[in-house]
């Protein structure tokens, strides 16, 4: 679980193909504290650690990880959000984020407002459960944030100078794909209506 609190930015430094799977190597600060088979959020994609040397870790992806999710476009030098996994002793700040991304979304907009930026996202739902709702929450790449103008298939998000400099968000330039996981409680509540024939 996670709460979608960007911890800092990685950086790919290897990335090797095996078969029909993809392991990424990055160098990352809190290096030394992580464990094999710890998890930790990767621009909102839970991954388990796999191997630690002195100065970069290893997380494995799959097909099915790969088919759902921006990590295919990864190379070395790519900046990364990461967040390791929510303390039971410590706050929730954020959300709830589980890491399970439900499917990438295209950045259509990018508008600076006098200190801030308002992102648009553009995306295709697979179910009824892939929804936003004004003032709701939503994970991109990681970044737990909130909906603005939430429509159909579109919404916008509003970013704060510090989220702006300390995530891959200076990144994010339209026409880029990012990583969405919606709010697990709208999902389930759709998943409730969806058999009771409400929608």
């Amino acid at each position: 679980m996670f709460s979608g609190i960007v911890e800092e930015t990685a950086t790919v430094t290897r990335v090797e193909k095996e078969k029909e799977n993809i392991h990424f190597s990055l160098n990352s600060s809190f290096v030394g504290e992580l464990d094999i088979d710890q998890s930790v959020s990767h621009d909102g994609v839970c991954l388990t650690v796999v191997k630690v040397t002195d100065n970069e870790y290893t997380v494995t992806a799959i097909q099915e990880t790969l088919l759902k999710t921006n990590l295919g476009d990864w190379q070395p030098g790519s900046k990364v959000n990461l967040e390791r996994s929510v303390r039971a002793d410590g706050r929730l700040d954020g959300h709830m984020v589980q890491g399970h991304v439900d499917l990438t979304a295209v950045c259509t907009e990018v508008r600076e407002s006098e200190g801030s930026w308002y992102y648009t996202f553009e995306y295709e739902p697979l179910t009824e459960e892939h929804l936003t709702v004004e003032k709701g929450s939503v994970s991109v790449n990681g970044v737990s944030l909130t909906v603005v103008n939430s429509q159909s298939k579109t919404f916008q998000v509003a970013i704060i100078p510090y989220t702006y400099e300390n995530t891959n968000f200076h990144d994010i330039k339209p026409g880029v794909l990012v990583n969405l996981e919606f709010d697990i409680i709208g999902k389930y509540i759709a998943k409730i209506l969806k058999q009771l024939g409400k929608i």
